[in-house]
């Protein structure tokens, strides 16, 4: 281990487990038994979703009710009341805090509830289903305390602001005749609404919730299997390798990092911490600036939630929606992931040169031979993945071989054999990470079921598509907007859900692609980590720069134009996301990629030297030329592939004069 990456601290790679921790502390307390409950909860869930995965799923409802009661409880016990934590003391007796003791007894009361519906729900499943459209008294009582439950489980995991949207659709599906204007709509009884909520597979226990027992619950148990292993450090070092040497070394391997942490996190605030903590540093000290250095590593975190072949958790509700397979989507995503990266490593260079920045020498730099001697083996459980993935395995049996592969993988080299503690903790690791997107899709369910009830969606999207008049530039804005508002307060799924319910059917039908319609959402979705004022991504890294917060979210923005970019360039152009010829796909990608670079110039204002004004805005139209399609006119007038070629030949030219200017003044 050289010394620079010395400091970096396996802890500071993996989470600590509940299993760990109990094991460390002495004692068997009240708040130690909900933590250990909490523990064979979750490795419970784990097992039982690998068999589900090796033998097939039981019955459909009975399947996804299980999944989704072991998750409430497990979020009621590591999200408690009045306790920041499950093992916080709650000091039952006299010396104990009243408000703690209710809130205790609270929490065992949900408990028992969501126990108490699994029960009533598989007592007799073929008979409950049965009773589909001709609900009891006893049907109504229990799926209103059900959907009370996911409210209130969601509030704790998730936040205030998905239940708000949640509880207004609800609200408006039961009284839409007596809301005004837009939102008014037929009357729909509590009975029928509560039937498809809860008995039927159009609400709580629907798509979102179906693919999140299935899909995401074992691909976040891969990805924890996988930094357990000792992959977060491989990436770090294998990044730091490759790149540490070149100028601007240490930002350019936050974003390779990034990138490949990406691969199995989805989480741009987890990615923060895990690369910031050591990239953001050392970037300081070679000379960028605070706000700058938290802003690469925010960008280039959050672009884990794009990078495939996991993407998050909505890559496989995108595929669940489209009924395509789930290796489509990740192909579509390859391209605008590369054109998002390469476009952050643009600015990272030009800042470097425009700040004279030095780079790192080699031998203060691990070895990449030696880097890639000690992980090999863990980039290979990656090529079983997507190989699985390609030959036709669907995902879930895809998610569980490679978990197979990678645990007999880490017992090729001493540094990555895990114990039996091991895989034990990241199996544990890896349900409590999916408990809030299970929480999440759970709670979209009833988004979605409110909006199937009163009609709602079908009229938002006519009416969207009347907003714009036909105009598809206006409706992506309104879309990207929309999006970027519910992200402030709602996880990417929940985002991505909700637009695709709302505002993805008007884009489909105005004539998007539906792969770039459903990949739009997604984006804009995702985008809220890096866009002012809630930004969480930059908020985080911001805290290890020591920069401040709100500038430090403006210049993540800057940084991660891109993102902002890509989704209107492959809405315009699908070639991007490999609809049609190769030819179309290559010429948008590499058009795409020199209009970025040409626009991180114009932003840095740097091009072989320091640009002004005049010369930003030059290099900024002309860019802007290289980013229009092929197939749109400007105005109606210039055909878009003359704005390439213009664009290219600007841009070239402008190149070409700065060399030359700059060489005359060295002479």
């Amino acid at each position: 281990m050289t010394d620079m990456t010395q400091r970096l601290q396996y802890d500071e790679i993996r989470e600590i487990s509940f299993l760990e921790r109990s094991m460390i502390d002495r004692g068997l307390g009240l708040a130690q038994l909900i933590a250990l409950a909490a523990v064979i909860l979750s490795v419970s869930l784990a097992f039982f979703h690998f068999y589900a995965a090796a033998f097939g799923t039981p019955e459909t409802r009975s399947f996804r009710s299980t999944h989704l009661t072991v998750m409430l409880v497990l979020a009621v016990l590591l999200h408690p009341l009045r306790r920041k934590s499950c093992r916080d003391p709650i000091m039952l007796g006299d010396g104990g805090d009243a408000m703690r003791i209710g809130a205790f007894l609270f929490d065992i009361l949900l408990v028992v509830i969501g126990i108490g519906i699994q029960i009533y729900t598989l007592w007799d499943v073929e008979e409950f289903m049965m009773r589909e459209g001709e609900l009891t008294q006893t049907d109504v009582l229990v799926g209103s305390v059900m959907l009370l439950l996911v409210l209130e489980v969601t509030r704790r995991t998730v936040g205030w602001p998905m239940v708000i949207i949640a509880a207004f659709f609800a609200v408006h599906a039961l009284y839409a005749p007596s809301f005004p204007g837009f939102f008014y709509g037929p009357p729909t009884s509590f009975e029928k609404y509560i039937d498809l909520l809860f008995m039927r597979s159009e609400g709580i226990f629907g798509i979102p919730l179906f693919v999140a027992s299935t899909y995401i619950v074992l691909f976040i148990m891969f990805g924890a299997v996988l930094i357990r292993s000792g992959a977060g450090r491989f990436f770090i070092d294998l990044a730091v390798a490759l790149t540490g040497h070149r100028t601007g070394g240490p930002a350019k391997a936050a974003v390779v990092a990034s990138a490949f942490l990406g691969t199995v996190s989805g989480s741009a605030v987890a990615n923060v911490v895990t690369t910031g903590s050591f990239t953001i540093p050392l970037m300081r000290r070679l000379g960028y600036r605070p706000k700058f250095a938290a802003a690469v590593e925010a960008c280039a975190s959050s672009g884990g939630q794009i990078t495939p072949p996991i993407m998050g958790a909505a890559a496989f509700i995108i595929a669940e929606f489209m009924q395509v397979s789930y290796l489509w989507v990740v192909v579509a995503a390859i391209l605008p992931t590369l054109l998002y990266f390469a476009t952050i490593y643009f600015m990272v260079d030009l800042e470097a040169a425009k700040h004279n920045i030095e780079r790192i020498p080699k031998e203060r730099l691990p070895r990449l031979g030696e880097v890639l001697a000690g992980g090999w083996h863990l980039m290979f459980a990656l090529v079983v993945l997507v190989g699985l993935l390609a030959y036709g395995y669907t995902a879930m049996m895809a998610a569980f071989w490679s978990t197979l592969a990678l645990i007999a993988l880490s017992f090729i080299s001493k540094t990555t054999r895990m114990s039996a503690i091991d895989l034990l903790a990241a199996l544990e690791n890896g349900v409590r990470a999916a408990m809030p997107v299970s929480i999440a899709c759970a709670c979209a369910g009833i988004i979605i079921g409110s909006i199937f009830v009163s009609g709602l969606g079908l009229k938002f999207t006519n009416s969207v598509i009347s907003i714009a008049d036909g105009n598809l530039f206006a409706l992506l804005v309104m879309t990207g907007l929309a999006a970027i508002v519910l992200g402030m307060g709602m996880t990417t799924t929940a985002v991505y859900i909700t637009v695709a319910a709302l505002i993805v059917p008007s884009l489909i039908e105005i004539g998007v692609s539906p792969m770039a319609a459903h990949l739009f959402a997604f984006y804009f979705g995702v985008v809220s980590s890096i866009t002012p004022p809630v930004a969480l991504a930059s908020f985080a890294a911001a805290a290890i720069a020591g920069a401040p917060a709100m500038a430090t979210a403006v210049e993540s923005a800057r940084v991660g134009i891109a993102k902002y970019i890509v989704p209107f360039i492959f809405v315009y152009n699908p070639a991007l996301l490999f609809e049609g010829s190769l030819w179309l796909t290559a010429y948008a990608f590499l058009s795409a990629m020199a209009g970025l670079w040409g626009l991180s110039a114009a932003l840095e204002g740097w091009m072989r030297g320091p640009l002004n004004t005049p010369w930003r805005a030059a290099v900024g139209i002309f860019s802007v030329f290289l980013l229009v399609p092929a197939t749109v006119d400007l105005f109606g007038l210039i055909p878009g592939h003359y704005l390439v070629v213009i664009g290219a030949i600007a841009l070239a030219g402008i190149g070409l004069l700065r060399y030359g200017v700059l060489k005359e003044r060295v002479a």
